[in-house]
């Protein structure tokens, strides 16, 4: 590990216990969600777009969209505040309005925006939980998606209006919708975390098993 990490993150968790837990899927998770089909039409893989969503801390979010086909790249940064409080240390003091996020570019022809929207709202992150993740708490770890056209907006809304009206989840979505100002790639030390970290207990216990979800509830998108 390089740098310094949060105390929400790191000496929380036994190894034993988180080890232990590897194979539980999210407790929140709906494993009856359905894995919807790209509907996009064919497009040149170079054609390439951008999504913007934040769920908490980014390592697992980011590990996640890696796994999805179609998906070429995907970072993690800081996303919804200003361009001199885009690191790591303001960031985690919860007051510069950023989220931790990931921006995700995909290739429309492969995975649709619809399809991203489905893995972030039923794997990535919890959307019913209000500034706060799992053990990680505060307004840099909300649930939020920055959008980048009214197209996305619009596709984000109804697929928020639709898991509501299904009671998909016993609680209400949370999920704030805003345009994408810009986004602030995080530190390096950040990139590729859970790939790099894989024994680390926060990843074990908090991470490894959404990618287990990831493959079970969408194996047509899973890498």
């Amino acid at each position: 590990m390089h740098g310094r990490s949060p105390p929400t993150r790191l000496g929380q968790f036994a190894a034993v216990a988180a080890l232990a837990l590897t194979t539980l899927a999210p407790a929140w998770a709906n494993p009856s969600l359905p894995e919807i089909q790209s509907s996009a039409p064919v497009r040149p893989a170079s054609n390439l777009q951008t999504a913007v969503f934040a769920g908490g801390c980014f390592w697992g979010v980011d590990a996640v969209f890696k796994h999805v086909k179609g998906v070429s790249d995907a970072e993690s940064g800081y996303a919804g505040g200003r361009s001199n409080t885009a690191d790591y240390e303001q960031v985690s003091g919860g007051a510069t309005g950023h989220a931790e996020a990931v921006r995700v570019r995909f290739d429309p022809s492969q995975v649709s925006y619809p399809q991203l929207l489905q893995v972030f709202f039923s794997v990535a992150h919890d959307p019913t939980q209000l500034n706060r993740q799992g053990p990680d708490t505060g307004t840099q770890y909300r649930s939020a998606i920055f959008y980048t056209s009214a197209e996305q907006n619009m596709a984000a809304l109804a697929t928020i209006r639709q898991l509501d009206g299904a009671h998909t989840f016993a609680r209400p979505i949370v999920t704030q919708l805003a345009p994408l100002a810009q986004f602030y790639r995080a530190e390096e030390y950040h990139q590729n975390y859970l790939a790099l970290h894989p024994q680390q207990p926060y990843i074990v216990f908090n991470d490894m098993p959404k990618l287990k979800q990831l493959r079970q509830q969408f194996p047509a998108l899973y890498r």
